[in-house]
C-alpha cells in the first residue's frame, strides 16, 4: 500500500462519511494514480476503508470505467449499441483491430492502446461514436480510424 494512499482515503472519508460513498472517489484517484486496480490494491482499499474486500471487488467489477488489468495511454471505447452498429461501429472496430494488430479488449505490446468495446454511450446522435480516453469523438467512419489513433489525449 502506496503511503498517499492513506492520505487519500482520509480526504474521501471526510468529504463522505460512510465508507461505501468514499469508495468510489478513493478507486478514481487510486487509478489515475496507477493507471488500473490490481486485486492487491481492492484489498488495500477494502482494508483502507474498513469494507469487506468482497464488496469493493464488486462494486469494481460493475463499473466499466475501473481497469482491473493494465491498460494502454490511449484507452479506446468504440460504441456497439444498436445506433452505432447499424452506422457502421463494428467496420470501425474491425478497422482498429487490423491497424493496431489486437483485438478488442486487448493492449497494443507497446502499450500504447487498449482497444475496449462500450455497449452504449448515450451519443447516438454522433453515431458511430468513440470514446478516446473518456472523450467522445462522434461520427467516427471506419475510413476515418487513423484519426482515432492520432487524437491527442492526455489520460
Amino acid at each position: 500500500m502506496k503511503p498517499e494512499w492513506k492520505e487519500w482515503a482520509q480526504e474521501a472519508k471526510a468529504e463522505f462519511p460512510k465508507a461505501n460513498s468514499a469508495l468510489l472517489p478513493l478507486l478514481h484517484r487510486i487509478q489515475r494514480s496507477e493507471g488500473w486496480l490490481s486485486p492487491e490494491t481492492l484489498s488495500d482499499v477494502a482494508e483502507l476503508l474498513e469494507l469487506s474486500p468482497q464488496y469493493v471487488q464488486s462494486v469494481a467489477s460493475f463499473y466499466s470505467l475501473y481497469f482491473k488489468q493494465p491498460v494502454g495511454k490511449k484507452v479506446i471505447h468504440v460504441c456497439v449499441g444498436l445506433s452505432c452498429m447499424l452506422a457502421g461501429s463494428d467496420e470501425l472496430m474491425h478497422r482498429l483491430e487490423h491497424k493496431l494488430n489486437i483485438s478488442q479488449g486487448q493492449t497494443t505490446p507497446d502499450g500504447e492502446y487498449t482497444l475496449l468495446e462500450a455497449e452504449c454511450l448515450a451519443a447516438c446522435d454522433l453515431a458511430p461514436v468513440a470514446q478516446v480516453n473518456l472523450r467522445y469523438k462522434g461520427r467516427v467512419l471506419p475510413e476515418n480510424a487513423d484519426q482515432l489513433l492520432n487524437e491527442e489525449v492526455s489520460k
